[in-house]
Parts: structure tokens; sequence; C-alpha cells
């Protein structure tokens, strides 16, 4: 942690859980975890963007011949990523200074790489997509460009002061929805 800075490799987790119960409080103390800091503009603004990832699997258990050791069960596998992005920010309006001006940069830095990456997935460019410019990116490849169906929640401001970044929002969002993924079921017969 540099600066008040969590780097990705100190907040990595990963748990194995088999209720609910279980993933629930992961989402909690992952959720308290969370750095936030007051600014001219928000008094609990988000300074790191967040994702909470689950994957799920199910494990079917053919019915076999009659004498016939049972078939390997199939394993169907899924991804969840809940992901939680740090609003951009103009530094001149939110009055950050020292670490939390660095915080604002990075958080800015890893939008504008999703940016090039979402717009380059709108266009269906064949050209290269920058997934490696940006931890954000890399850990969302499969989301953006994968085997996943995506959604996306855009939070906006009703106050007049924030016209400028809801337009930015909905723009944003709108190239998201023009992403096309194409996912499939994710089947593994094991032994």
């Amino acid at each position: 942690s540099k600066g008040g800075i969590k780097s990705l490799e100190s907040s990595l987790a990963s748990f194995v859980v088999e209720d609910v119960e279980a993933c629930t409080r992961l989402l909690i103390s992952g959720k308290e975890r969370r750095t936030v800091r007051s600014t001219n503009m928000n008094a609990a603004s988000s300074r790191s963007h967040t994702i909470f990832t689950m994957v799920i699997e199910t494990a079917d258990q053919a019915a076999g011949e009659p004498g016939q050791p049972p078939p390997p069960p199939l394993i169907k596998a899924g991804k969840l990523n809940l992901v939680d992005l740090a609003g951009s920010e103009r530094i001149s309006q939110t009055g950050t200074t020292g670490a939390g001006m660095l915080e604002a940069t990075k958080i800015n830095g890893s939008l504008s790489v999703l940016g090039r990456v979402i717009g380059g997935l709108a266009e269906g460019s064949k050209a290269h997509i920058p997934w490696r410019e940006s931890k954000l990116t890399l850990l969302l490849k499969d989301s953006l460009g994968g085997n996943t169906r995506t959604a996306m929640v855009a939070n906006l401001s009703p106050s007049r002061i924030c016209v400028e970044d809801s337009i930015a929002t909905l723009r944003f969002a709108t190239r998201v929805k023009k992403v096309k993924n194409k996912p499939v079921v994710n089947e593994d017969p094991r032994d």
C-alpha cells in the first residue's frame, strides 16, 4: 500500500464457499474494505474500483448403463463479476490533493483504458484491443469481450453541477450496449 492506495496484489483474495450465507459474508467484508474519501463533490467518494467475482460450478451425474461404472459427472461453470467502478473526476472540482490526487489520476487512467477497450469492441474493430494497459480491463476481459452475458447499471446524478458527467456516463453506457458477446454453456466432463 503506497500512500494509502491499495495495490491489486494486496487486494486480491480467493475463497471457496459452499452456501449463499458464506458468499454474502465475503461480499460484505469486501464492501467494508473499499476505500472511500470525502471530496468537494461527494461525502463518501469511491476511491477504487471494486470487483467481486464468483465462479459457480454445478455437477450433474448422468445415469450410467446397468452393471457399468457411472460416467464422470458433467460440470457446468459460470462466472459472475459484480463491478463497482469509481467515477472519473475533475481534480479541480473535487478539491483532492496529495494521495487523493494520485488516486484520482489512477482512477481516471484505468477508466480511460476501459473506454478505449469498449470503443474498440463496440466498433467491432479488428485492431489491437488494449486489454493489458490496465489491470481493470485485464480482469474484466471475459465480461467485456468473451463468453459472457454482460449487464451495466449506469448511475447518474440529478445535480446540475454533474450534468456533463451524467451525459458522459450515458454515452459510455451506449457504447457498452453495442458490445456483442457470444455466450455458450461451459461444460466439462470430469473423471
